[in-house]
C-alpha cells in the first residue's frame, strides 16, 4: 500500500510539474512579442549641388510668444531655439566669362554669398512653458508657430551679424588658396 501511495505521489508530482512547465511555456509564448518595422524609401527628387558652404553660425534664441485676450487668460509659449545658419556661394552661377586669366594671375568673379539654409535642431530646442492653452490643438498650433518664429528670428539675427560678409571673407581664406594651388597662379576674387 505504501509503495502504491509513493508511486501515486511521484506520478502526481510529475504531472503537476509537467502542468506547471506547460503553463509557463504557454504564458511565455503568448506574452512574447517582437517589433517588425517595414519601410519603403523612395527618391522624390535628385538635385545637383554646387554651393560652397563657407560659414556656419550656431545660434540660440529664447522666444516668447503671447496671445493677449481681453476676457480669457493669455496664451503663452516660452521656447529655447537652437539652430544654425549657413552662408554659401552658388558655384553653379559661375560662367566661363567670370574667369579671366593673365600670364601670371587669374581673376574670378563670384556671385554674392547667400544664406543656404536655416535649420532648427529639434533635439536641442525645447518648449519650456505653455500656459493659457485651453485645448490640446491650441497648444500644438502655438508650438508650431513658435518654431516658425524662432527660425525667422535666427535668420534675421544672422543677417544682422553680417553672415554673408563673413562668407566673403572666408572665400578668400578657404577657396582662394585652393584655386591658386590648382591654377598655379595668383588668384583674385571679386563678387558680382
Amino acid at each position: 500500500m505504501r509503495s502504491r501511495l509513493s508511486i501515486s505521489l511521484i506520478i502526481s508530482l510529475v504531472i503537476v510539474g509537467f502542468l506547471i512547465f506547460i503553463f509557463f511555456y504557454v504564458k511565455r509564448q503568448f506574452s512574447k512579442s517582437h517589433t517588425e518595422v517595414s519601410q519603403v524609401v523612395m527618391v522624390k527628387k535628385i538635385t545637383s549641388m554646387g554651393k560652397l558652404e563657407l560659414v556656419k553660425y550656431a545660434m540660440k534664441d529664447i522666444v516668447e510668444k503671447k496671445e493677449v485676450h481681453t476676457i480669457l487668460p493669455d496664451e503663452r509659449v516660452l521656447f529655447l531655439a537652437v539652430g544654425e545658419v549657413t552662408a554659401c556661394i552658388d558655384l553653379t552661377k559661375v560662367k566661363a566669362t567670370d574667369v579671366k586669366q593673365t600670364a601670371d594671375s587669374v581673376i574670378v568673379t563670384l556671385p554674392q554669398p547667400e544664406i543656404c539654409y536655416v535649420k532648427l535642431d529639434h533635439q536641442q530646442s525645447k518648449v519650456y512653458d505653455i500656459s493659457g492653452a485651453w485645448f490640446p490643438g491650441n497648444a500644438k498650433e502655438m508650438v508650431e508657430e513658435v518654431y516658425k518664429i524662432a527660425e525667422q528670428k535666427i535668420l534675421e539675427a544672422s543677417r544682422e551679424m553680417h553672415i554673408t560678409d563673413k562668407a566673403k571673407e572666408n572665400a578668400g581664406l578657404i577657396f582662394k588658396p585652393l584655386l591658386e594651388t590648382i591654377a598655379n597662379k595668383k588668384v583674385a576674387l571679386q563678387f558680382k
